[in-house]
């Protein structure tokens, strides 16, 4: 029988992300996430149930939410479950606990000033909100007069090949077809 592990969640950290290394040098980071549902309408039938969710996040993608992530930035977390297995070592018995292992990682709502972004595990060092910040500097960038301003650095995705794709055919060189 075919399975399918995937979970999605929108929440807010509920302390600062813990970073750790293991002995061979990889990066882990834990995270807990708050997530509110809400259940009836309003009044005297609505109630709010809420959720604490543990998730670990591995590699440059554990650094990053260690770097830029602290308790209550709301964040988009994207993995699987899996289960947690151990020996309680007071009372010998076996625990198990269920968590998300993080696949992705978005950033919601910038904070400090700090713009939201997406980091992605696929693409382990690439971080899509800097190509937000350099399309925004060069709007903000007054250009002399008789002076053309550069173009902002356009962002191309990667399709599942690794190649950029625009469709199946040459998109010109705006990089898409669409005429405005």
């Amino acid at each position: 029988m075919a399975g399918f592990n995937k979970v999605l969640l929108i929440g807010n950290l509920t302390r600062d992300p813990e970073l750790r290394y293991t002995p061979q040098g990889t990066a882990v980071a834990d995270l807990r996430i708050a997530v509110t549902t809400v259940r009836g309408k309003s009044g005297a039938e609505r109630k709010e149930e809420t959720l604490f969710i543990d998730c670990t996040v591995w590699e440059r993608q554990a650094e990053t939410c260690s770097e830029y992530l602290s308790k209550g930035r709301s964040v988009l977390v994207e993995g699987r479950l899996i289960e947690d297995q151990w020996q309680d070592k007071e009372t010998g018995e076996r625990r198990s606990r269920i968590k998300v292992y993080v696949q992705s990682v978005q950033f919601l709502g910038g904070r400090d000033g700090a713009p939201s972004g997406r980091f992605d595990a696929g693409a382990s060092d690439r971080f899509d909100a800097s190509a937000k910040d350099d399309r925004a500097a060069s709007r903000r960038t007054p250009a002399k007069p008789g002076e053309a301003r550069p173009a902002p650095a356009r962002s191309q995705p990667d399709d599942a090949f690794g190649a950029a794709s625009a469709g199946g055919r040459d998109a010109g060189p705006g990089g898409d077809d669409i005429p405005f």
